[in-house]
């Protein structure tokens, strides 16, 4: 039966491009990776392509400035603050929406309201949110905290975020300001709202000291695959980013999100899925699988061994032989679902230590094969 629906495409910006070893290829612009005009000419590209986002990751951290391989991995000392950057691709872009990350785990929830509302009045009604926690500890550090909160007290305080946040959009009704110059009325108080919001948490008295945005409220994403992830998104967000690492995944994650939805009183097709990808693109096959063999090989093995060091949340691998079974991997503070992700590839492909480097540093499944099956952030 043929669907009547549209499908709806996202591209994720990155200056050196998203696999580890991607700034080492020679098309890639390093100089470039603060250059505003360069980032506007990705977000055309994909606004031409019919995309309907451009979204952006973010870090809020030097990361890696403590280890020896760090030179290695230099791409990820260059992070544009995500909402400067987006408020600069809105007046060189027309159509595509504009989503940034921004964690929940640090700053006052008053001012993510006000930015990415500021956001939705730049772009003229593109702006969005994806909201995520940190778990980062050199991220934490910079924020006055010794290291990151746990997983569980990260969820939850992200979806009291979320609620004020939220709030905070509706702050005043749709037509609170008549700007009527004749009789000297600039806005309505009576449709201003404060939020007046006090938890063990956070106090937010409000109102947002701007008016309601052209979406009402900006568009809000999720991109947490864990069990709690996929609860946050579910309840509250309009659209999920996932990574999946076969067909079968792709299609349970999807159920099990729209369930949850529909569970939460939701329509379930008000929730977006959106499954990432990493294609290698080639005029054959073969072609497509060269591509994606010399970009791992521009892996150094000390940088695969580092990555799988930080989703594991500090297991060291160098202790056991590269060529060797990944050994059983115990609990930790990590991103739950890449660690999740690791064992479950580790066990059920029986990789060896080098293959789950590669898949780790890449993130990605090799173009036909999967002898590289990986991990997406």
């Amino acid at each position: 039966m043929k669907r009547d629906d549209k499908m709806h495409m996202a591209v994720l910006l990155h200056a050196t491009g998203f696999h580890v070893a991607s700034w080492l290829h020679p098309s890639v612009p390093l100089e470039r990776s603060a250059d505003i005009a360069y980032w506007a000419e990705l977000a055309r590209i994909a606004e031409a392509a019919k995309f309907d986002v451009a979204f952006l990751a973010d870090n809020g951290s030097v990361a890696y400035q403590s280890n020896p391989n760090a030179q290695r991995r230099i791409s990820l000392a260059q992070h544009l603050e995500p909402m400067t950057l987006l408020s600069g691709l809105a007046p060189l872009t027309e159509r595509i929406g504009l989503v940034g990350s921004f964690s929940t785990s640090y700053v006052q929830p008053y001012l993510v309201a006000r930015q990415f509302a500021s956001l939705d009045h730049i772009s003229n009604g593109r702006a969005g949110w994806n909201v995520v926690t940190s778990s980062d500890p050199n991220e934490a550090s910079n924020y006055g905290l010794v290291e990151a909160r746990e997983h569980a007290d990260r969820y939850k305080r992200a979806e009291e975020y979320l609620k004020i946040v939220q709030g905070l959009w509706l702050s005043w009704d749709a037509d609170a300001f008549p700007l009527d110059r004749e009789n000297s009325i600039y806005l309505h108080p009576e449709k201003m709202h404060a939020l007046d919001y006090k938890s063990e948490g956070f106090s937010v008295r409000g109102p947002l000291n701007i008016a309601r945005s052209p979406q009402g409220k900006p568009v809000v994403f999720q991109a947490g695959s864990s069990g709690p992830g996929i609860e946050l998104g579910a309840a509250t967000a309009d659209g999920i980013f996932t990574a999946q690492q076969s067909l079968s995944d792709a299609k349970e994650f999807w159920r099990t999100a729209k369930q949850k939805a529909e569970a939460f009183g939701r329509r379930p097709e008000n929730l977006r899925i959106f499954c990432g990808i990493i294609p290698f693109v080639g005029r054959t096959l073969q072609e497509a699988q060269d591509k994606f063999d010399y970009i791992q090989s521009l892996i150094h093995p000390d940088v695969g061994l580092q990555i799988l060091y930080e989703l594991t949340g500090g297991f060291d691998f160098s202790r056991f032989p590269l060529d060797g079974p990944v050994p059983e991997l115990p609990p930790s503070n990590a991103t739950k679902s890449r660690l999740e992700l690791l064992q479950k590839l580790a066990k059920g492909k029986q990789l060896t230590i080098r293959q789950a480097l590669f898949a780790g540093s890449c993130r990605t499944g090799a173009p036909h094969d999967h002898r590289y099956p990986g991990i997406n952030s």
